[in-house]
């Protein structure tokens, strides 16, 4: 104890040079300690769920604290310390789910042989028993050729193609046309490259065809897009942009 007071004996002096006197808004001004330091265990009271706190902000007279790194902030009322907290706790868990697959891919089935089939979504499946737990990814699909909903497990899907490299073939036929009439040859080059990449990876023509098929819809819908944007600013660089699309679709897949 006597350390302590001697602490406090050696701090005196300089805070009483600081503070204003009594009189001139002193003790209002005083400045309000932080209820909570960083590495405080404390309680989220409305969700019952337990925390670190891991930094303190202060806004005016306020302090608010970030807990586990979340971006949401608490106020001093919505946590209490671990330790004095007697309602119920919440035991939660924290997830890293890892997609294999992503929306926009072209997979094969298994049991479909070589049918393509798009991913259009998924979803995480937890499952928790009292010693046991483990966690399944499903994968929504269609198939290209008829549009056919399916679902299914991560361990029975095949990649294909992924989807940023049917966008990277569209891409490149919209960069080069920005290329102009100068670098004719190395537009043909690039668009022969694209579609090269894309038959290497297929076993057969029909898959192939499906694949063109939905290049072709990536292309339309851009066109569309240009199509909504030269009506309403009529902007000649949107219809020239409308043709150039409609002469890549009768060049390469008419």
């Amino acid at each position: 104890m006597h350390g302590v007071v001697a602490h406090a004996e050696f701090l005196a002096p300089a805070y009483d040079t600081l503070r204003p006197k009594v009189g001139q808004g002193g003790d209002r001004m005083k400045a309000k300690a932080p209820k909570y330091q960083v590495g405080d265990i404390v309680v989220v009271v409305m969700y019952g769920t337990v925390g670190t706190i891991t930094k303190v902000h202060q806004i005016d007279q306020h302090y608010l604290y970030e807990v586990n790194h979340n971006e949401v902030l608490y106020f001093e009322t919505s946590l209490q310390l671990y330790d004095e907290y007697s309602g119920v706790i919440v035991d939660t868990e924290k997830l890293d789910i890892e997609y294999e697959f992503l929306i926009g891919d072209v997979v094969y089935v298994k049991d479909y042989g070589k049918e393509l089939f798009k991913i259009i979504g998924h979803r995480t499946e937890i499952w928790r028993y009292l010693e046991d737990g483990w966690e399944d990814v499903i994968y929504e699909l269609t198939r290209l050729k008829d549009g056919e909903w399916l679902e299914t497990e991560e361990e029975d899907l095949t990649l294909v193609l992924r989807k940023y490299e049917m966008d990277q073939f569209v891409h490149q036929l919209l960069f080069v046309h920005y290329v102009g009439e100068t670098s004719k040859e190395l537009e043909e080059d690039m668009v022969q490259t694209a579609l090269l990449q894309l038959e290497e990876k297929q076993e057969s023509e029909s898959s192939l065809e499906f694949l063109a098929v939905s290049i072709v819809d990536e292309l339309l819908d851009i066109y569309n897009d240009y199509k909504i944007l030269y009506e309403f600013f009529k902007d000649p660089e949107y219809k020239d942009m409308m043709d150039f699309i409609l002469e890549s679709l009768h060049e390469h897949f008419g």
